[in-house]
């Protein structure tokens, strides 16, 4: 077992008093956390789909599953480093992913059909973006420009992937979404 010095130990017990009061009084830092851990999280929704995907257009979806799951790694990347350029520490191991994260896993997702897991991958990106537009908010209102300008590009990628898997279902870009957003007003 690795064994920590008094000053390593300080360290991290100081960054996680810190994370947690960023958590309770949101800042963009702390909003891109919850990004980050989404996208960890969804990185293994993708692998899951992948592996366990059936039926006639398996191989096609199990290579487009294959695709955006390596332009998410990527987009975990360049998050990770905007939260660095900031002077914000990312969530870097499996506890912090799973208690920021706002996506859930299932083992029975793997029993769906080619259609429930495309919806589950929608309603992933879709619930990211909720994070997403208020990281961009925070951001701005923060003064951080190229933090916002990465948090903005990132909107538009979730957006590509929500539009493209909905159009798999036979749906545009929004269907089925914002009517929830708009039921969770009420």
């Amino acid at each position: 077992m690795t064994e920590f010095n008094a000053d390593i130990v300080k360290k991290y017990t100081d960054e996680q008093a810190q994370a947690e009061h960023d958590h309770h009084v949101p800042t963009a830092g702390a909003m891109t956390n919850h990004i980050l851990s989404n996208h960890v999280i969804l990185t293994n929704r993708l692998h899951q789909a992948a592996w366990f995907v059936k039926g006639l257009a398996a191989t096609q979806l199990a290579a487009d599953f294959k695709a955006t799951n390596a332009e998410n790694s990527a987009w975990i990347d360049r998050i990770a480093d905007a939260l660095l350029d900031e002077n914000e520490i990312p969530a870097s191991i499996t506890s912090e992913y799973t208690a920021w994260t706002m996506l859930e896993e299932h083992g029975e997702s793997k029993y769906l059909d080619a259609a429930g897991i495309i919806d589950g991958l929608v309603h992933d990106f879709n619930t990211d973006n909720l994070f997403v537009t208020r990281a961009i908010a925070l951001a701005e209102k923060e003064n951080r420009p190229a933090f916002a300008a990465t948090l903005t590009e990132l909107f538009g990628w979730n957006n590509r992937q929500i539009r493209q898997y909905q159009a798999l279902l036979g749906n545009d870009a929004r269907t089925g979404l914002d009517e929830e957003d708009d039921d969770d007003e009420d």
